[in-house]
């Protein structure tokens, strides 16, 4: 009973290796935050190291991205990631929610919960493991961009509209 429990698994993990993946390759830069904000060399590292692979329209996918259930799991991963920040549609979102992203930018990297620990196990993508001192910089710029909104735009235009109450 168990060989066959086993030679089952085994089959199903042979099978599941042909299942296609979409990967997130497509790069459209029409609504990319560097469009419209400043991002100075140190802060794209940053971004680029620890922070693009799930929060742009172009992953940058590591060997094991193609062993199945891994690849799934990563898939799954990157699509959350843009579904909380995408940096490649960022001005096409409304400027108090971009004023809100930056917000939590800023929550997220000063409580280290982003990068995600599990991006970083076992020393993958060791680059994402800020330091103190690049968590500081991207901390600052973002601090800089909410600044530069607040200059521009009236104070009621940068407050997130009160969701309407569902019964």
């Amino acid at each position: 009973m168990l060989k066959k429990i086993i030679l089952g698994l085994v089959g199903l993990l042979i099978v599941i290796q042909f299942v296609p993946q979409e990967k997130n390759l497509s790069d459209d830069q029409l609504y990319d935050i560097s469009k419209k904000y400043t991002i100075p060399a140190d802060v794209n590292t940053i971004l680029q190291n620890a922070c693009n692979d799930c929060h742009t329209n172009k992953s940058t996918y590591p060997w094991y991205s193609n062993i199945q259930p891994v690849g799934f799991w990563l898939n799954d991963h990157i699509k959350d990631g843009k579904k909380h920040l995408n940096f490649s549609t960022f001005t096409k979102m409304p400027i108090a929610v971009q004023n809100h992203k930056l917000e939590e930018v800023v929550e997220q990297t000063e409580e280290k919960e982003m990068p995600m620990p599990s991006y970083t196990y076992l020393g993958l993508h060791a680059k994402a493991n800020l330091s103190d001192e690049q968590r500081a910089v991207l901390i600052h710029w973002a601090k800089e961009q909410m600044a530069m909104l607040k200059s521009t735009y009236p104070a009621d235009s940068l407050k997130m509209k009160p969701r309407p109450k569902r019964d």
